[in-house]
């Protein structure tokens, strides 16, 4: 009953849900709209001393050239192999709305399951496309073009990067037989986590602050792998590194 004046807005603009057009919109507004608030705090690093405290490379200074590139990546990703797959993926697979919402204990837990998932998965590509060197400079090694983490680094990353990642997040809720409300939820904490995972900002408020007993990374986590390069693979939670002993802190 929580969810359902939710899901009943939702189902009055069915249209827009049912359109192939809107998987790659959504993404696309989110990814940007979660990546604003730090682009704002890399424009005031270089004159407030309050926001540079919580900068994990202070001396460091985004460039527009920077912002350019990572924008134009991500867009050439998205118009290009992203908006034919999900319209080939409409053609396939109707989208299907149920009238009801899903209850929100099943909407949480199902939402934590598959982020344990994806971040799984992510962990193993990760590892072998460090490990295997082909690998690495083939696919993987574009993402790691700028060592100093912003925000637009994110999605910094080549076709197969991309589509492999989506792939996994896609298929996830599919498998866990997930309600779509619980789907665009997953969708919207997963990129907002990858963007705080590239944020290059360590503040108060930030997931791995929230998250106790060190079981989540966040941001200072991710920065140590792209400074060193053979630690910390899995995108969000520590429980495999800590396994695997590519765990660094």
């Amino acid at each position: 009953m929580l969810l359902q004046p939710l899901w009943s807005f939702l189902l009055g603009h069915s249209s827009l849900l049912h359109s192939p057009f809107f998987p790659v919109v959504f993404s696309l507004t989110v990814y940007l709209i979660f990546c604003l608030p730090f682009l704002l705090l890399d424009l005031l690093s270089s004159r407030w001393s309050l926001v540079r405290r919580y900068k994990l490379h202070p001396q460091n200074s985004i460039n527009w050239t920077t912002v350019q590139s990572c924008l134009a990546l991500t867009l050439y990703n998205h118009l290009i192999f992203i908006f034919p797959l999900t319209v080939l993926n409409w053609y396939l697979r109707p989208v299907l709305l149920p009238q009801e919402a899903p209850p929100l204990p099943q909407m949480v837990a199902q939402v934590l399951a598959c982020l344990l998932l994806f971040d799984f998965q992510s962990f193993i590509w990760h590892l072998l496309h460090h490990k295997v060197p082909w690998l690495y400079r083939t696919f993987h090694k574009l993402h790691h073009t700028y060592t100093s983490t912003s925000a637009l680094t994110a999605e910094y990353s080549g076709i197969w990067e991309t589509l492999s990642l989506g792939l996994f997040a896609a298929v996830n809720p599919l498998l866990l037989g997930c309600h779509p409300l619980t789907e665009m939820l997953f969708f919207i904490v997963n990129i907002w986590l990858s963007v705080e995972d590239h944020c290059g900002y360590d503040l108060p408020w930030a997931t791995h602050r929230l998250i106790p007993f060190s079981l989540y990374g966040g941001a200072r986590h991710h920065d140590l792998h792209h400074l060193k390069s053979k630690c910390n693979y899995a995108p969000y939670f520590t429980h495999w590194d800590s396994l695997a002993g590519t765990l660094y802190t």
